[in-house]
């Protein structure tokens, strides 16, 4: 390991969204139906109602995972809470309620479990959005814990909760890097990562090669990847020694197998 690599308290294996596909994302049967397939740490996605209540989403718009229309964070945590998140999944879980950020935290400190927070915010609400789940976690996590682990494609809403609640772990994602074809380093993403003090790079998992994991990990940050379905793309990055995979599926990977 390089020398420059603090201790990493989290597993491999982090479930994208609760369960992957198996459940509809982000509620709470998804997370309960990951941890009954074994594993121990989620992804999920935050972002701030109208009256400014955490609750799970991933779009900003509610009718892809529910029967709502227009923006989440349009609506308040009242309304939202009655909208079905389950039906379009299939009709096992028709009925199903958005679930708010502060119940899924309580669930994963009740079974000593991990959690991957996105922080997921409503165009033009990057800072607020940030600074709310920080402050959440700062009220509720306990400090003597492994802290959830804070990530965003957003560096507006990282610094924000860097500044609320700096001992709080944090991770920069990216789909893409910014460099020129043909010269795509990655050094760009990197610099903003040491800028506003994160822990990890998440990339998309295609993005990874050897020289960028040996770039990041020099610089003393962790490699993560979404969204890995696939046996082989697993076997490619635990080959580059990257230190996270996020999965849809937990129904084919053993989140205790290396």
């Amino acid at each position: 390991m390089t020398e420059k690599l603090k201790p990493w308290p989290y597993p491999l294996w982090i479930a994208h969204r609760g369960a992957g596909r198996l459940a509809p994302e982000n509620t709470m049967s998804a997370f309960r139906l990951g941890a009954a397939h074994g594993w121990r740490m989620f992804e999920c996605d935050a972002k701030l109602s109208r009256d400014g209540v955490l609750f799970l989403l991933h779009d900003a718009e509610l009718a892809r995972t529910t029967n709502g229309q227009g923006l989440g964070s349009a609506h308040g945590m009242g309304e939202l809470a009655q909208l079905d998140a389950g039906s379009w999944h299939s009709r096992a879980y028709a009925g199903e309620p958005l679930p708010t950020l502060e119940a899924l935290v309580r669930w994963c400190l009740a079974n000593h479990l991990l959690l991957n927070i996105e922080i997921k915010p409503t165009p033009g609400q990057e800072e607020p959005t940030g600074r709310a789940v920080a402050e959440l976690l700062k009220r509720i996590w306990p400090r003597d814990t492994t802290p959830a682990l804070l990530t965003s494609f957003k560096p507006v809403a990282l610094q924000a909760a860097r500044e609320t609640a700096p001992h709080i772990p944090r991770g920069l994602l990216a789909d893409k890097l910014a460099g020129s074809p043909g010269d795509e380093s990655g050094d760009a993403e990197l610099f903003t990562a040491l800028e506003l003090g994160c822990s990890a790079m998440v990339l998309n998992h295609a993005l990874w090669d050897q020289s960028l994991v040996d770039k990041v990990h020099d610089a003393g940050l962790r490699c993560l990847s979404y969204t890995v379905n696939d046996a082989w793309a697993a076997e490619r990055l635990i080959a580059l020694g990257t230190d996270g995979i996020i999965s849809d599926r937990v129904d084919l990977f053993s989140p205790a197998q290396v």
